[in-house]
C-alpha cells in the first residue's frame, strides 16, 4: 500500500515560521481561555525530539497557499515552540492563510463542554471565523450544501463549495469509544462525496503501545463505536484515517483524498504525555492510561470519578460496600450533572496504580460481584461501549478476566493483521 508520507523537508524554514508564530498577538490558546492547560513543564523530555504533524509547517504550507481552508480543530490543535505553543489557527492566520471556518468535535472548540453535551454553531469573537459544530444536530458536515450555520459557506450563484481543502488536527487517545475518530469518519466521508481533499496533521497516541478489547460487532455500531476494531486500537489518528479509507468503511465505498503529515521521531512504544487535556475529564497521563479500562463504568451504576478532580482515576458507587476510600461527586467543569451527585460513593483510588499495558477487567468484575443490586448494575450504554453484548453476559456468568480475554484472541489476531497494512510508525 502506498501512503502520502512526506520524506523531504526544507531546512530552516520551520524555524522562521515558529519564530513568527510565537510573536503573534492573537494567540488563540490565550484568547479562547483554554482553562484545561497542563503546565508546559509537565511535557516529557522527548517534546523537543518528537515533531508532531502541525509543527512541520515547511511541508504543508505550500499546500495551503492560495486555497480556501476549513479546519477541524479544538484546544489541542497547537504548534509547539521553545516557549510553549501557539494555536494552529492563530499561526496560519498570521501567515495570511485563508481560513474560512473552524469545525469542532465533541467538547467544543475550547474542550470544556460535558461529554454528550450538544455543541452549538457560532462565531469566534476574536477572529470572526464561523464555528461549525460537528456534535450537534448533525455530526457530518454538509460540504457544498446550505445549512443553518452556512456550513463551510456556499456560493449560491455558482453552486460551488467555497472550501478547497480541509485540515484535520485533533489529539486522540486511542480508544474506540473516544468520539474524535467518529468525527474523523464523517469528515472524511463528506470530503470524499464533495471531492474536497483532506490534510491530516498527525499526533502521537498515548495509548498506542498496545491493542486490546472485544471487536465491535456491526449491530452495535454507534457514535461511540463505528468500526470493527478493538476498544484499544493501537494507531495514531493518521494511521486510523488510512485504515478507514483502505478498508472501505465510508458510505458507498467512497475514498477520501487523504494526505497525512506524519510525526517525526515517534513509534508506538514512545511515551508521550499530552501537554493539553484532550477533553475535560481526562486531566492527566494517569487518567488517559486508565480510560480504556474505566470507561466501561459509564455503562453501569458505578461512577468513574466525574464530578471530582480525579476523573478516570477512581471509581465507586453508593451500592458498593464501605471501605478505605470514598468520594462524593459534585458538579464541576466538564460534568454539570455527575452520576450520584452529592452522594457518598465507596470504591477505589487508582492514582498510584501502575501503568497499564492492557485493559484491566478486574475493576469491572469486582464491582459487579460486590454491588448490592446486580439487576441495576448494567444499562444499555454498556453494550455500545463494549461493542458487543457478550461482555456483559460473561461478567454476569462469573467469567474470569483470563476467560474473557481468551474469547478476544481470535478477533485481535485478525485485527492486528489488518492494522499492520496501515501503520506509519513500526
Amino acid at each position: 500500500m502506498q501512503f502520502n508520507v512526506f520524506k523531504n523537508t526544507v531546512l530552516l524554514f520551520v524555524l522562521v515560521l515558529i519564530s513568527c508564530a510565537s510573536k503573534t498577538k492573537n494567540n488563540l490558546a490565550e484568547n479562547h481561555e483554554v482553562l484545561n492547560q497542563i503546565p508546559i513543564d509537565t511535557l516529557v523530555s522527548a517534546k523537543q525530539e518528537i515533531l508532531v504533524g502541525a509543527n512541520q509547517t515547511e511541508v504543508y504550507l505550500p499546500l495551503l497557499n492560495g486555497k480556501r481552508i476549513g479546519i477541524v480543530a479544538n484546544q489541542t490543535s497547537v504548534i509547539f515552540t521553545d516557549n510553549g505553543y501557539t494555536h494552529l489557527i492563530d499561526s496560519l492566520l498570521s501567515l495570511k492563510i485563508n481560513i474560512k471556518n473552524v469545525l469542532v468535535p465533541e467538547h467544543g472548540f475550547r474542550g470544556t463542554a460535558d461529554a454528550g453535551e450538544v455543541i452549538k454553531d457560532g462565531i469566534d469573537i476574536k477572529t470572526g471565523l464561523p464555528i461549525v459544530s460537528l456534535y450537534g444536530k448533525s455530526k457530518k458536515p454538509k460540504f457544498g450544501r446550505l445549512s443553518e450555520a452556512e456550513n463551510l459557506e456556499y456560493d449560491i450563484e455558482t453552486g460551488d463549495s467555497q472550501i478547497d481543502l480541509i485540515i484535520f488536527d485533533l489529539q486522540d487517545v486511542g480508544a474506540r469509544f473516544y468520539t474524535y475518530i467518529s468525527t474523523l469518519h464523517y469528515v472524511m466521508e463528506a470530503c470524499a462525496e464533495q471531492n474536497i481533499p483532506m490534510l491530516l496533521l498527525d499526533r502521537p497516541n498515548p495509548n498506542g503501545h498496545y491493542i486490546d478489547g472485544p471487536i465491535l460487532e456491526a449491530e452495535h455500531k454507534s457514535f461511540v463505536g463505528m468500526h470493527p476494531v478493538p476498544v484499544v486500537h493501537g494507531m495514531t489518528i493518521g494511521e486510523y484515517a488510512q485504515m478507514i479509507n483502505g478498508e472501505g468503511w465510508l458510505a458507498n465505498g467512497v475514498k477520501c483524498a487523504l494526505t497525512v503529515i506524519p510525526i517525526k521521531n515517534y513509534d508506538h512504544q514512545t511515551e508521550y504525555n499530552l501537554p493539553i487535556k484532550p477533553s475535560p475529564n481526562l486531566p492527566n497521563a494517569k487518567a488517559i492510561n486508565l480510560y480504556p479500562s474505566l470507561c466501561f463504568f459509564e455503562g453501569t451504576n458505578v461512577s468513574a470519578g466525574r464530578g471530582t478532580e480525579k476523573q478516570f482515576q477512581i471509581y465507586g458507587s453508593p451500592f458498593l460496600p464501605e471501605g478505605d476510600f470514598s468520594f462524593t461527586p459534585h458538579p464541576n467543569a466538564g460534568s454539570k450533572y455527575p452520576k450520584h451527585e452529592d452522594k457518598v460513593c465507596h470504591g477505589y483510588d487508582l492514582t498510584q496504580a501502575e501503568t497499564l499495558n492492557s485493559i484491566h477487567l478486574d475493576y469491572l468484575i469486582d464491582a459487579y460481584a460486590r454491588t448490592e443490586n446486580k439487576l441495576a448494575f448494567f444499562n444499555p450504554f454498556f453494550t455500545k461501549l463494549a461493542g458487543t453484548k457478550t461482555l456483559e453476559e460473561q461478567i454476569k456468568n462469573d467469567f474470569t478476566t483470563k476467560q474473557i480475554k481468551a474469547s478476544w484472541t481470535q478477533g485481535l489476531e485478525a485485527y492486528n493483521i489488518m492494522r499492520k497494512a496501515y501503520l506509519i510508525y513500526d
